[in-house]
């Protein structure tokens, strides 16, 4: 047996990005080209970990391994649900590492648990902890079919309540940074030893003695070597990450050893490039190496139970060497980013917070223990329902609590309060007050959670608690000046953000417009029911009627709507909607818009929108972003594709005189550069996305701007490409055998090969990979035997994998 060890773990989380009303990540444009910042990273980090690629010393791909199989690791729950619905094959590929790395690792999986909302547990009250605990197992259990062994603490922020509860909830260790130990003992025969200048030797787990008579193991990281991992160039090569943590291991004596690093998992391929290459190259050389044992948390405990005692230094954290100040205070700690900035807004934002949880925390348990038997025992409970929402999960949820059967108002109410719960511990979120500015969308974000728990309030009390909060608010300042504090951010980013049922209808009234929704249709969260619709057209003006249905996937509230919609042309778009309650019938509303839409009487018809619908007309800046942007560009495409005309008119003459020009060294005019800009751009791109791409026309027009010399949108134009052959990919693992799938593959990769510019075809080559597991040792066989076709197919194969810098020998 061998007396050296090396763990690898891997924090990954990601905060939440969600709109606190529709549960969906909005579109975010600072991770352009991507979609969101979630899919960005899932592509630089979450995905390339799980076919990690290892190189020859020609750079061609020899094997693709799993990193998460052989690292500990922790996904925050949040995130793994965002990927279960997004990224599904790589979160398969998470759950299968776990399942691996049992086999590997003596029956103990490499995943541990994370609390369910990263909160500085320290800061939480009691109640609160425990739920941040126990969602947290839950999770875990839901997505990996067993029961956590140990817990990763959200900034590692520790205080001995914290590890009470999860003492008590069967957890048996957790990973601190070493600056969180205190003091240790040898034995308990010996005295305590302050390690206030020492620093813990963290080659060993130490078992802290819990108030309540129980006990955990802690495992403190190596600080040195994760620092030099996570903020300098370690990641360099596998050869260097190797070398540092062999190089960790005490040289005298044969006691067993554990060199155990810890850092965010998204340093792995997404702060650092290639981070991903260099932790699996890493992990061969050391799996490789004799004289050394790759294991997990788990299993170490297993074999090697701790025979020291440790004391922490209570509230504490990895990132802030003023324990938990970072989350509460101007305590000095920040992103280095922006000298002169002040972070005085951190306490008044968390008072703030406090105070509304306070508030409402007795207020929720009052209202509650009328439909159930214990309120905060159901708000623990309430994790499955977040689990799975769908009507069978719900029902079983409110036949264990309810006190008597209750009517659908009483279950929306139900519903409501503990949202509101859910809002109330979301908003505690740890980013809200990581980084340096009031304003950031992490921060805004927790005072958007802070927004629906309000809203949610207002619909269930008589108490007014959104003036005292924002009262509040405005103590936090921002540091730029447009932006003011607190309550102004309030006014300018939460509040205009708040849905109703109402607002949901009118975003349907109008998206109707651009699209052909069916008899029930799914908006995000809610559930659109069509009863009726009718629409005329005249010109570039179109109305539209309807009664529609909406209900909250979430509270399970639900409004029957009537609405009239009316497009003048370009971005003029008005909807009323009202709630269909019998009065003013639907058929008299619809009447007396399409007679006057019918007579071209615009005004006519917007004065029948201000009677029948008052006070609740909607525009198109009332759309959810996503679809507002999809329709701004329907809008948008005729004045673009007039656009381009006018420059292609301008460009498309003066070709030759361009090439000409570029020929003899000199200026071309601007004009002209920018003219062609836009026409090769847009063709470009158009032909990517179509379905079936002409290569040859892409050549040619990548051929045109180089001899013209027409700068190109690499950003655009990479991931529009990169989007084709992914897709040429996608379509041929389906049919592996076709020969001219096959040939439009090769095809595509060669077009790859001209581009002046990097794509990305890792996705590509996963799949080549694959394939080339499942097909190519038959192919090779039917070759060898004589069939002409397997000969044909297996020299294309071939030819792709060179091109893919795959190593098929």
């Amino acid at each position: 047996m061998t007396h050296r060890f090396v763990c690898i773990h891997g924090h990954f989380y990601q905060p939440p990005r969600e709109n606190a009303w529709l549960e969906a990540i909005e579109i975010q444009d600072s991770a352009y080209p991507y979609h969101d910042w979630n899919e960005r990273i899932t592509a630089e980090c979450y995905a390339a970990n799980a076919n990690s690629r290892i190189l020859d010393e020609r750079h061609r791909i020899i094997e693709l391994v799993n990193n998460y199989s052989r690292i500990s690791f922790n996904f925050g729950p949040t995130l793994l649900a965002w990927m279960e619905y997004f990224t599904p094959e790589v979160y398969a590929a998470i759950l299968a590492a776990d399942r691996e790395s049992q086999k590997r690792f003596s029956g103990h999986g490499s995943a541990i648990a994370q609390g369910f909302g990263h909160i500085i547990m320290p800061l939480a009250n009691s109640r609160d902890k425990y739920t941040q605990v126990y969602w947290g197992m839950r999770d875990f259990e839901h997505r990996f079919k067993r029961v956590p062994e140990g817990m990763w603490l959200p900034e590692t922020a520790v205080d001995l309540e914290s590890l009470q509860i999860m003492a008590d909830l069967g957890l048996r260790f957790t990973v601190l940074a070493p600056h969180q130990a205190g003091s240790f003992r040898a034995s308990p025969s010996e005295d305590w030893q302050d390690l206030a200048n020492s620093g813990i030797d963290p080659r060993m787990p130490y078992r802290i003695e819990l108030p309540g008579g129980k006990h955990m193991a802690l495992f403190f990281y190596d600080g040195p070597v994760s620092r030099a991992l996570a903020f300098e160039n370690l990641l360099r090569s596998g050869e260097a990450l190797a070398a540092r943590l062999m190089g960790a291991f005490r040289k005298d004596g044969d006691e067993p050893q554990l060199v155990h690093i810890s850092t965010d998992g998204e340093t792995y391929g997404h702060h650092k490039k290639n981070g991903d290459m260099a932790l699996g190259y890493a992990l061969r050389i050391l799996e490789d190496d004799p004289t050394v044992e790759l294991t997990n948390y788990a299993e170490f405990l297993a074999k090697l139970p701790p025979k020291k005692e440790v004391r922490i230094v209570e509230n504490s954290s990895w990132s802030c060497i003023h324990g938990v100040g970072r989350w509460q205070a101007d305590c000095g700690c920040n992103s280095g980013g922006h000298p002169g900035w002040k972070q005085g807004w951190r306490a008044p934002l968390r008072q703030a917070l406090d105070e509304l949880r306070d508030k409402l925390a007795p207020l929720y348990e009052h209202k509650l223990e009328r439909y159930f038997s214990d309120p905060w025992q159901a708000r623990n409970d309430y994790i499955e329902v977040i689990l799975e929402r769908n009507p069978e999960t719900i029902e079983r949820f409110f036949q264990r609590w309810q006190v008597s059967s209750l009517a659908p108002a009483d279950r929306v109410s139900v519903l409501k309060l503990l949202e509101m719960q859910r809002h109330c511990l979301l908003m505690f979120t740890s980013c809200g007050w990581f980084f340096d500015e009031l304003s950031g969308i992490e921060t805004v974000q927790v005072i958007q959670y802070a927004g629906r728990a309000l809203q949610l309030a207002g619909d269930l009390f008589e108490e007014e608690l959104e003036g005292s909060f924002m009262e509040r608010l405005a103590y936090a300042k921002s540091n730029l000046p447009e932006h003011g504090d607190g309550r102004r951010i309030y006014e300018k980013w939460v509040r205009p953000a708040m849905l109703s049922l109402h607002l949901v209808a009118g975003h349907y009234a109008i998206s109707s417009l651009f699209s052909t929704y069916p008899e029930k249709s799914s908006l995000f969260c809610f559930t659109a029911e069509q009863e009726s619709y009718r629409s005329l057209e005249a010109g570039r003006a179109k109305i539209a009627t309807g009664r529609v249905t909406i209900t909250s996937n979430v509270t399970l509230e639900t409004a029957d709507f009537v609405f009239g919609v009316l497009h003048m042309g370009d971005h003029n778009i008005i909807s009323g909607v009202r709630i269909h309650t019998g009065g003013v019938s639907y058929r008299t509303i619809q009447k007396d818009l399409f007679d006057a839409f019918e007579r071209a009487d615009f005004p006519a018809v917007l004065h029948q929108l201000n009677r029948n619908f008052p006070g609740a007309l909607y525009s198109i800046k009332s759309l959810f972003k996503d679809e507002q942007r999809r329709i701004v560009n329907i809008i948008l495409q005729p004045a673009i594709d007039s656009a381009i005309s006018v420059y292609r008119a301008m460009y498309e003459p003066n070709v030759p005189l361009m090439r000409f020009l570029n020929d003899a060294n000199s200026k071309t005019p601007q004009a002209l550069v920018a003219a062609g800009e836009l026409v090769i751009n847009h063709d470009l791109e158009q032909e990517l996305q179509r379905p079936e791409t002409d290569h040859d026309r892409v050549g040619a027009l990548l051929d045109e701007a180089h001899q013209a010399r027409i700068p190109l949108n690499v950003p655009a134009l990479e991931f529009a490409m990169r989007v084709h052959m992914e897709d040429l990919a996608g379509l041929y693992r389906e049919q592996p055998g076709d020969l001219d799938m096959l040939g439009r593959l090769l095809a595509g990769v060669e077009l790859v090969y001209r581009m002046p510019f990097d794509v990305h075809l890792r996705k590509v080559q996963d799949i080549f990979f694959a394939v080339a597991q499942q097909n190519l040792s038959p192919y090779r066989q039917k070759a060898s035997a004589g069939d002409g076709q397997a000969a044909r197919w297996f020299r294309k194969f071939e030819q792709l994998g060179e091109k893919l810098l795959i190593r098929l020998e």
